[in-house]
């Protein structure tokens, strides 16, 4: 991807016209090396835009560089010497809550299509080309279904949003779920093993550390009730992978994962031919138009810096 490209991804010509009423920037300048080009225009930087994949800049590298805006989940990624930057006093932002609607969304789309039975309806009518026996009941529908929700990140908040507006029993397990907290957003608070029994899908949304991989084990998937859908939007390491689909070749449990361990899957792997299994290529976080959701709050996040007004979604460097 050249440098153009990425600077037109993330931002619209207008956001650009509105960044340049804001701060003096030369969008040719994209830094994806280090060279004397980047080096000279670090030097002189006092706001640095950063994103996937940015090298990693020390505090010798940028001497005035006062605030960092970052379009990914964490903006000291892309820093080395974390204490010296500390020390220096940078003020950081990142795209978390920002990154996180889609998934959402994405989280809620494969929720109600699940519920409807839709991709195994989908994959009969291809086959048989037949409509369905309506009168003869199909086990399928939304209404008070149970949605079991682990973990309490960005995402899932927003995703418990979005599900307010339909007839759903929500179950949430997250040490962080308080009682105020559950009543106040409407949901039930539940143990682990509780949201495995008793929800009619499951949407994982834990971060990936050493004590939650592979924390959805055999235990836990054998809790899960026959016809239970597993979505996965988190990470493809925090499920053991080798016991889910020992559980989706029995047939009595479906998947729907955007995310995978490794991603991709090797070419033979049993989880593509699966058909109770949907795979997507981990679509859910930003694509396409939905970067330039990114880049506006890039743009506002500066003119909050520039008006000396803290940042909106704010990372504390220490």
């Amino acid at each position: 991807m050249s440098p153009a490209s990425l600077v037109d991804q993330l931002f619209s010509p207008e956001m650009l016209d509105e960044l340049r009423t804001l701060v003096s920037i030369d969008t040719t300048a994209v830094i994806t090396t280090f060279d004397d080009g980047a080096r000279r225009a670090l030097r002189e930087a006092e706001v640095v835009i950063a994103g996937w994949g940015a090298p990693r800049i020390r505090p010798s590298d940028a001497p005035n560089v006062r605030a960092l805006v970052y379009l990914g989940g964490i903006a000291s990624t892309c820093l080395d010497d974390i204490d010296g930057w500390a020390a220096r006093g940078l003020t950081a932002a990142n795209a978390r809550a920002i990154n996180a609607i889609p998934v959402a969304e994405y989280a809620l789309a494969m929720i109600l299509l699940d519920g409807k039975s839709a991709f195994d309806a989908a994959r009969r009518f291809r086959a048989d080309r037949t409509m369905p026996d309506r009168e003869g009941g199909i086990a399928a529908g939304n209404y008070r279904r149970t949605v079991g929700i682990v973990g309490l990140s960005q995402t899932a908040r927003i995703l418990i949003e979005r599900l307010r507006p339909f007839d759903f029993d929500v179950l949430v397990y997250s040490p962080e779920l308080t009682p105020a907290l559950a009543a106040e957003t409407g949901v039930r608070r539940a143990s682990l093993d509780e949201v495995f029994a008793a929800a009619d899908i499951v949407s994982l949304h834990q971060p990936l550390i050493p004590a939650t991989r592979r924390q959805i084990d055999r235990r836990l998937l054998s809790l899960l009730r026959d016809g239970t859908t597993l979505l996965n939007t988190a990470r493809g390491g925090v499920v053991d992978q080798d016991a889910l689909v020992d559980e989706l070749r029995t047939g009595r449990i479906r998947a729907i994962l955007d995310v995978t361990d490794p991603e991709p899957l090797p070419p033979g792997h049993e989880l593509w031919s699966l058909p109770n299994v949907v795979l997507t290529p981990h679509i859910a976080g930003s694509l396409g138009e939905e970067l330039h959701r990114m880049g506006q709050n890039a743009v506002e996040e500066i003119g909050r810096f520039v008006a000396g007004a803290p940042f909106r979604y704010q990372e504390m460097i220490v």
